[in-house]
């Protein structure tokens, strides 16, 4: 079977799961299952003194470094909060699928935990979340992801936690412009995922040459691409002067390490899923710490702030055998901020999906500790617009040092994805 063929088999078969479960999804509309528990109201998800949150995670595919790290965050947070006494007098519970980065697997999971939790703190992979957005609008359970496509934008369920993927490219190249010698009239090469995670990011990436005089050499590959030599290559005939990476940790380090091995001397800045710190220790380590940036929406896991430095005792405690990433600071912020919408949904004696949702529409400048306060007001538009650049480090906690605090490049004033 070619591979062609392979695509197209694949996506009718995605297809037709997700026409086969949405039939099978149950209405919701006025009747959410509501009842009273000591004054406070709840519906699904929250049963007897339970509150139970779905996990949607990848821990064997392309992103497994990530989800495992989001995921033990998540459950550090759990377990803090249910110590402390939980929220609301109900304890919280995680219930965790693995999908390992393969669509059916994550819409599977979906429908299978959709009807027994109160929402998702986790749900990796942009695409995944897109292919059951209108499910989620249907079913009106709060989805805080870790996926940055603006395609997700718009939906009072589906709330991105920092700026998207094109407003981080923005700010990236930005940086490369003011910090790494790029200039008006230069190329600049883009090395992105197909589907939602990339098309984004290069959204970005065409707005700024737009605003800034650049030309975008354009690389597109599989999550299954993981040898970068091509596109190196085809980068550096054309004379690229900065080099944009829109995948998977896998994907940097060998872009990063071929150049290095070619001579091929230009920055490459990647948006904030690609990079791992457990790459320092391969071939590419060196060449990653040359030549190699990174984008984040908040302040790295071994930032200089008290609620950092806690997080990082509190997880090396819990998982002394694993590694610091800002896997960590993702999946800490976003139980977090699901926390937060829990904590004011019972103060308004509504612990329903509905009083959820409302509850996080009124969280305007939230702060887990990693410097970016998150405005959750206005479902069309990120929670924030900053990045942080940062420069893998192996001397740093958590293999990260920032090189540029937290800003928004003046190219992001007004643009929206379109």
């Amino acid at each position: 079977m070619n591979t062609l063929t392979r695509a197209t088999a694949a996506a009718t078969a995605l297809a037709a799961l997700l026409a086969l479960t949405a039939c099978s999804s149950k209405a919701k509309d006025g009747d959410d299952g509501s009842k009273s528990a000591g004054g406070v109201k709840t519906g699904e998800g929250v049963s007897g003194k339970t509150i139970n949150l779905g996990v949607l995670t990848d821990m064997t595919g392309v992103y497994a470094t990530l989800g495992k790290s989001v995921t033990q965050a998540q459950q550090l947070y759990v377990d803090q909060t249910n110590a402390d006494g939980g929220i609301c007098g109900h304890k919280l519970k995680l219930t965790v699928r693995d999908h390992g980065y393969d669509p059916q697997k994550a819409v599977a999971a979906y429908t299978e935990l959709e009807p027994k939790v109160l929402g998702f703190a986790q749900f990796i992979g942009s695409p995944f979340v897109a292919a059951v957005e209108r499910r989620i609008e249907g079913d009106k359970g709060l989805v805080l992801p870790q996926a940055w496509s603006s395609n997700l934008l718009g939906n009072t369920y589906v709330r991105v936690i920092g700026s998207t993927y094109d407003l981080e490219t923005i700010n990236a190249i930005d940086f490369l412009m003011k910090e790494k010698g790029l200039k008006k009239g230069d190329k600049i090469g883009h090395v992105y995922f197909e589907g939602d995670y990339g098309e984004s990011a290069l959204k970005g990436s065409r707005h700024m040459a737009e605003e800034a005089g650049l030309t975008v050499v354009e690389q597109k590959i599989k999550p299954t691409d993981n040898d970068m030599t091509a596109q190196v290559s085809a980068l550096k005939k054309a004379g690229v002067k900065g080099i944009v990476i829109s995948a998977g940790p896998r994907q940097a380090a060998s872009l990063v390490g071929v150049a290095a091995a070619g001579r091929f001397d230009v920055p490459v800045i990647g948006n904030n899923s690609a990079f791992a710190p457990q790459l320092l220790a391969t071939q590419s380590g060196p060449a990653l710490q040359k030549n190699y940036y990174v984008a984040s929406p908040t302040l790295p896991i071994g930032a200089d702030t008290e609620a950092a430095k806690k997080l990082v005792a509190d997880y090396e405690k819990a998982h002394p055998k694993d590694s610091l990433d800002n896997g960590v600071v993702a999946g800490w912020t976003a139980a977090a901020v699901f926390g937060e919408a829990l904590k004011k949904a019972c103060a308004d004696k509504d612990l329903t999906r509905a009083g959820v949702d409302k509850a996080l529409l009124t969280i305007d400048a939230f702060d887990s500790g990693f410097g970016v306060p998150q405005d959750f007001t206005d479902p069309s538009a990120p929670s924030s617009r900053q990045s942080v650049i940062l420069r893998p480090s192996a001397k740093a906690t958590g293999g990260m040092k920032v090189v540029r605090e937290p800003q928004a490049a003046k190219a992001t004033e007004g643009y929206t994805a379109g």
